[in-house]
C-alpha cells in the first residue's frame, strides 16, 4: 500500500471526524462530544494554535487510514523544546502496513526541522500492538507511569 503523510485539508473534516470517532471508542471514551471535536479541529487549522496534525492516505483509493496529533512545549529539563504525540491511530483495516510507524517518522523529522530536543508519547499498558511499534522504535519504555488528577470537571 503506498502511503502519503499531509497536513489534513479542510476538506478532510469528515473523514477525520469518523477516525477519531473510532479512536475515542478504542481507548473507551464515552466523551464525543461534538464541541470538543470541533474545538480540535479548528486548533489543527489555527497558526497559533501549537497543536499540529498528519494524516496518512492511501494514494491508490485516496482514502485517509490514520492520523497522529502532536504538539511541541517548554520542557523544564531541557534547553529545547520537546514534542508530545498525543494521539496517533490507524484505521482497523489498515493496521500492520507501517502507517504509524511513517507518521511517527515523519513527526520525528519535523523535530529535527524545527530544533525540537526529544519525541515522546504514551499509550496503555495493554496495547501490545502498539507497544510493539513503539518498543522498535525507542528500544522500550523509559520506565515512567502516568498519574493523572482531573482539575475541571466534565460537563
Amino acid at each position: 500500500m503506498n502511503i502519503a503523510i499531509r497536513k489534513p485539508k479542510l476538506t478532510d473534516r469528515s473523514v477525520w471526524k469518523e477516525l477519531w470517532h473510532q479512536y475515542l471508542v478504542f481507548y473507551k471514551s464515552a466523551d464525543f462530544q461534538e464541541e470538543l471535536t470541533e474545538l480540535l479541529w479548528q486548533r489543527i487549522h489555527t497558526v497559533e494554535n501549537p497543536i499540529n496534525c498528519l494524516v496518512a492516505q492511501c494514494i491508490e483509493s485516496g482514502k485517509l487510514l490514520a492520523f497522529v496529533h502532536y504538539l511541541p512545549h517548554a520542557d523544564t529539563w531541557q534547553k529545547f523544546p520537546v514534542c508530545y504525540i498525543q494521539d496517533l491511530f490507524v484505521s482497523p483495516q489498515a493496521r500492520g502496513n507501517g502507517m504509524g510507524e511513517q507518521l511517527i517518522k515523519t513527526v520525528i523529522e519535523r523535530a529535527k526541522e524545527l530544533g525540537w530536543q526529544d519525541v515522546y508519547w504514551q499509550t496503555q499498558y495493554d496495547n501490545d500492538l502498539a507497544r510493539g511499534l513503539y518498543d522498535k522504535l525507542t528500544g522500550g519504555t523509559d520506565g515512567y507511569v502516568t498519574y493523572r488528577l482531573p482539575t475541571i470537571s466534565k460537563l
